[in-house]
This record gives C-alpha cells, structure tokens and sequence, in this order.
C-alpha cells in the first residue's frame, strides 16, 4: 500500500487571500496548530525578492525569517517554502544543514522548463529536498508531459507533482496523468498533487487518488479551511478526516478548527473564497483565475458576458495573467457596438441649464427633500445614475452597467441614457462607452464619472452631485436601496474612493462640480 503524507499550503497558497499579511503571531500560531495536528509537511509561505522585509507576512526575503515561525518543539516535521523559479537566487540560500527549511518547491510554467528545471538542480545540490512544481499539469500534451518526467528523473527530486493550477481535472484525466507519471518516474521519487476546487473536484480527486492500490508514495496538497485563490484548494481538516476513518491515520483535527475559529474565519470574512460561476467559467476555459477576480471585480457584467469575453482571450494569455491584456478585452466587449444615436438634440436641451446627477447612495433618501427643492428648479436637468431614483421623477437615467440595466423597469427606457456596451432599443439616446472612460484604474468605468464626462462635451452651467456618498468598508451602508448591494473587497473600495475624488477634481478644471448632499468618503475640499 502506498504512503499517503499531507501538505498544508494554507501560509502560501491561502495568502493570495490577504496578501500573505497573517500577522506574526497567527503565522506562528497557523504552523504550531499544524504540527499539533500531525500534519506530516508545512509549507511556511513564499521565499521571494519581489518584496521587502515585510514581519507580518508568509512571503519571506531570507529564511532567517521563515526559521522565526518555527517552534523549537516541532516534532520532526517537515517544514518547506515555495519558489517562483525566477524570484530568487538560489546562490543567496544557505546550505540546507545551515537551515531550518528541509525543501524547496519550484514552481515553473512550461515556458519556463528549462531555467526552472536548473534552479530545481542548484537547491538539490544544496542538500534541499526538492518538490518540481510543473505548473498547470494539463498544458502540456502527453509527449511534453513524458519528456519532462524524464527530465526530472535526471535531477532525481524528493518529488514530482501533478499541478490543477486551475482546478480543471475529472477524474479521467487526473488518472491519466497518474498513469504516465507511475510508469516513468523513478520509483524512489514521490508524486505530489495539488488542486484547486473551481469545479468543486478537489475532494473527490483526492479520495480517488488516496484509493489507488499502487506502491507509490503520494503527498495530497490543502489548506486549512480550503483557504486558497478563487475557489481555495482541498480543504486540510476534510481530508484528514477522510485518512483517519479509512487508513487509520492519527491526525488530529481540533487543532485545525482552533485555527479555523480564531484566525482563518476572520480572513474569509473580509474576503470570501470558494466555488463562484466566474471561477467555474476560468476553470472551463482553462486559464488563470485572476481573471475571473478581475472580472467579476467589475460588477458590471452577468455571467453570460464573463463567459463572452473569455471566449475572446487567446490561449497562451489564460496561463498567467495579465491585467493590462484582460482590461483591453473588457474594454474591446464593452465598446464592439460604439454608434452613438440621438445625442444631437440633447445639447439644446442643456444649453445654459444646471445639470443634478442623483447617484444611489444614502444621502439620496437621507436628504430627498434638498434633493426635491432643486429638483423643481427650471434651470435644473434631473439624472440618476445606474438606478430608478423612486422619490421623484427625474428627467433621464444614465445607465452604463449591463446588470442595472436588466434591473430596470423597461417602460422607462424612452429616457434612459446608456452607454453603447448595452445591448439596448428603444432608449432616448446612446453614447459612446470608449469615450467616457478615464485613466484611474479602480474607477476607469465608474458611472457617475462616465456621466460627467458626457456633461463635459455641452454647454452646461455647473453639476450638482446627489447621492454621491463613496464606499464604505460596511458594503451594506453604500446604497439607498439595499437591492443594489454588490460586494467588494475593502482595499478595492478605498481605492475607488481616492480614484473618485481624483477624477473628479480634474473634472472641475472644466466645469463647476458641487455638493448638495453632505460629503461622506469623497470629500473635494
């Protein structure tokens, strides 16, 4: 029967969750209720030169650092760090018997096999136990896939992993994999795998390999909690279970839901992780899942459109990801039907007037009365923003989001306004999307600054600003109307904050902006 160790990779591949900023003490307390759960291998972050000393965090520039987290009493475990190939340089580590770390793990894509193979041969050569981490398994055809397994067994690592980067393998072509892999790798070497749960397979798959009567050593990735990117990774304390009931193993998992309770819960609520329609759509078309974050990051799209412009992404981009590369496809989706239609008039109608844009923050309902009084001025243009202001009636409704605007009531689309990304007939006009966007990334397309632009091409007296409020941290404080709630992460609110009031200053150089509700997170003066 084969031996069956676990890897926990909650201090790595869990800190894409919270950019790896544990907290030293959580980090020291995450490893100590590893250790106290027999869990046979910790990977204690990322040893990396792409940061600075950073004390709080799982991404380490030396392993002076790493040694910091580990207890003299750690009962013989083994303790690894993982390495993009190309982020450190493996002349700067010490020699393994000078260090607490007993492995590295190299991670490396395909194009990348040949320098990511050598820094795997230097760490050997340094007395490193060496873990070849092949990323995304399934891009290499069956041939590459058996060249580079006797490539490996030229170096002979501790072992060699079959990687779901995406979480994107059945069981059909998991066992596959397995089969080259048993039949060409050198017996002594263990084979690893580590999945990701898009597909929500990560489980099974493990259970299915832990199943298979051969005489291979096997080490299962997780984490603790499934605390992982995108959809997270096999959960630790599942699976375990699953060993203890079935293999008689001892490992014991109260430790684990102390970390559970105390730390990693915490995390997950700032920033959720796990099976979500966009990471099963990355999954489907087999690229990175930053991609189905950035996306869905928008909250401007429905799952149809996500589906769409991945349809449009070239193959060799989905294997890392390339925020300028998927910002061009969004904004090529959005704009692919860029004909205005009857702005023409619109500019007569607001000639000399005073325009009020009604956005949906609370001070909308908090001071709807203010709100009214200018409202019924007869220099005054009414519009809201992405939204049917319901305490009175205003003149249009700009619309730039494809999600408020399947929302909304379509006996008021004669005087809708929307940007040319919606698939829309029947409006009072449509403008050009491309056009409306500015330069600040967390706000690029933000509907209100959208709407100001648009302002900017007529003769206006000034814009009055309702409802502009900006984003809490509490997502639920950051609408009139709770229906239109969106959940974002906190960092990325902020940033939309200091984009806003940036963007809207510089529109101030061209025309009067003021406030007649009160100022909240976006405050100009």
């Amino acid at each position: 029967m084969n031996k069956i160790n676990i890897l926990d990779c909650t201090l790595r591949d869990g800190g894409y969750c919270n950019k790896w900023r544990f907290g030293f003490d959580n980090i020291k307390k995450i490893v100590r209720g590893l250790i106290d759960a027999n869990i046979d291998i910790i990977e204690c972050g990322y040893i990396t030169k792409e940061i600075g000393t950073e004390c709080d965090a799982s991404k380490y520039s030396n392993l002076n650092d790493v040694s910091d987290v580990i207890p003299d009493n750690n009962k013989g475990k083994m303790f690894v760090v993982m390495m993009n190939w190309n982020e450190y340089d493996v002349s700067e580590l010490p020699y393994c018997s000078e260090t607490v770390i007993d492995g590295v793990r190299v991670a490396f894509h395909k194009k990348d096999l040949q320098q990511g193979l050598k820094v795997c041969e230097s760490l050997k050569e340094k007395g490193y136990k060496v873990f070849v981490q092949a990323m995304v398994s399934l891009n290499y055809c069956d041939k590459e896939f058996i060249e580079l397994i006797k490539k490996v067994n030229t170096i002979h690592p501790y072992a060699f992993y079959i990687v779901d980067s995406f979480g994107v393998m059945k069981k059909k072509s998991l066992m596959h994999m397995l089969d080259m892999v048993d039949k060409n790798l050198l017996k002594d070497i263990w084979i690893g795998f580590h999945s990701h749960n898009n597909l929500q397979l990560a489980y099974s798959n493990a259970q299915c390999l832990a199943d298979i009567p051969m005489k291979r050593n096997l080490i299962i990735d997780s984490s603790v909690f499934g605390m992982g990117r995108g959809a997270g990774n096999l959960n630790t304390e599942l699976f375990i279970d699953y060993l203890n009931e079935n293999y008689n193993k001892k490992y014991n998992i109260e430790p684990l839901l102390s970390v559970i309770d105390e730390i990693i819960v915490r995390f997950y609520e700032e920033r959720p992780w796990g099976y979500t329609l966009p990471n099963y759509l990355s999954a489907i078309y087999n690229i990175h899942p930053n991609y189905a974050m950035f996306l869905d990051s928008k909250k401007t799209l429905t799952v149809k459109e996500i589906n769409e412009i991945f349809s449009m992404l070239d193959k060799e981009k989905g294997v890392s990801f390339d925020g300028d590369y998927i910002e061009s496809k969004y904004v090529q989706f959005l704009g692919k039907k860029d004909n205005e239609i009857k702005v023409g008039n619109f500019a007569k109608l607001l000639d000399g007037k005073t325009v009020l844009l009604i956005a949906p923050g609370n001070s909308a309902i908090e001071e709807k009365e203010k709100i009214k009084e200018y409202a019924d001025r007869k220099d005054v243009i009414s519009i809201s923003i992405n939204f049917n202001y319901l305490e009175l009636e205003t003149d249009f409704i700009f619309l730039s989001n494809l999600r408020r605007y399947r929302e909304l009531d379509k006996g008021l689309l004669e005087k809708c306004i929307v940007t040319t990304n919606i698939p829309a007939d029947n409006v009072n006009m449509k403008v050009k999307y491309k056009n409306l966007l500015n330069e600040e990334e967390y706000v690029q397309d933000n509907a209100l600054l959208m709407t100001v632009k648009f302002l900017l091409r007529f003769n206006i007296n000034e814009i009055l600003l309702a409802g502009v409020d900006g984003y809490a941290a509490d997502e639920n404080d950051n609408y009139a109307y709770k229906k239109m709630v969106v959940h974002r992460n906190k960092e990325i609110l902020e940033m939309m904050n200091v984009g806003m009031k940036k963007v809207l200053k510089a529109y101030g150089q061209a025309v009067k902006i003021e406030f007649i509700t009160k100022q909240k997170y976006i405050i100009l003066n």
